[in-house]
């Protein structure tokens, strides 16, 4: 039975205790959280209490680089680099602590950020592929430690040109060879994928760890024509036990309504 779990960035900055009771009551089970929505100096122990006492889990992070702004992974400018992986550690050990004693398998980071692991000018795609392989590969074995499991997320040419394709992503995947770094699946951000999306969940089921949905157009499933049952389908054929976790580009009409409508098309 598939697990369902939602981004808390459709509700704003509303407390995750409302939050989590609010998607409880709906029927999900679990919450993705993006660090932008806590504020700079975030109360790990108030939310982690605040998940676990609405019974709710604690999933992952994602939008990892959005803030503080001016980080980039794949810059040549050494100490801007630097401070961008140490960025990245420190979201490590918020994950881990709001994991704690609430996750029964490791928490996910989502590693999508586009703005902040794409060229710059003067260095190649290639040169800011293997800067992001290599710092992927340095941090695996602080997030293993931690139970912390970084996942690398294909993005469409029109969002970044570093690791565009799911097979790009698994590629860099089985180079590093580390339980800490896999991938997921984002049923929006594969838009450009040639082959079916049941096809590709099949193919890289081995190092897919998470489930993004939502329409094409980045609306909440149910409001566009979306095959989403293929990819359940699929999703079962490969015995997927991670979650499916709802998230929105489009906070319209209301949180809610979103969160509503879509467990109950998945469902």
């Amino acid at each position: 039975m598939h697990r369902f779990a939602m981004c808390n960035e459709a509700f704003g900055d509303a407390p995750i205790g409302d939050v989590c009771r609010t998607l409880r009551g709906l029927g999900y089970s679990g919450i993705e959280i993006a660090p932008y929505t806590l504020g700079p100096s975030p109360d790990r122990r108030e939310i982690r209490a605040a998940i676990q006492d609405e019974g709710m889990e604690f999933v992952g992070l994602h939008w990892l680089m959005v803030s503080p702004p001016g980080l980039h992974l794949t810059t040549s400018d050494d100490a801007l680099r630097r401070e961008s992986w140490g960025h990245l550690r420190e979201l490590i050990d918020l994950s881990h602590h709001l994991a704690h004693d609430l996750a029964v398998a490791p928490s996910v980071m989502v590693l999508g950020s586009p703005r902040q692991r794409g060229t710059t000018p003067g260095t190649s795609r290639a040169q800011a592929t293997e800067r992001l392989r290599d710092g992927l590969a340095e941090l695996a074995p602080y997030a293993g430690d931690r139970h912390v499991t970084i996942l690398l997320e294909a993005l469409p040419p029109d969002q970044c040109d570093v690791v565009q394709t799911l097979a790009e992503a698994a590629a860099i995947v089985h180079e590093i060879n580390s339980p800490a770094i896999q991938t997921m699946f984002d049923t929006h951000n594969a838009v450009c994928e040639i082959e079916p999306h049941d096809v590709l969940i099949e193919r890289f089921g081995d190092v897919i760890k998470h489930v993004h949905v939502n329409e094409m157009d980045g609306r909440h499933p149910g409001t566009g024509n979306y095959d989403f049952a293929a990819v359940l389908s699929a999703l079962e054929r490969i015995h997927y036990a991670g979650w499916i976790s709802l998230e929105v580009f489009d906070f319209k009409p209301d949180p809610v309504t979103i969160a509503r409508e879509t467990i109950g098309r998945l469902l």
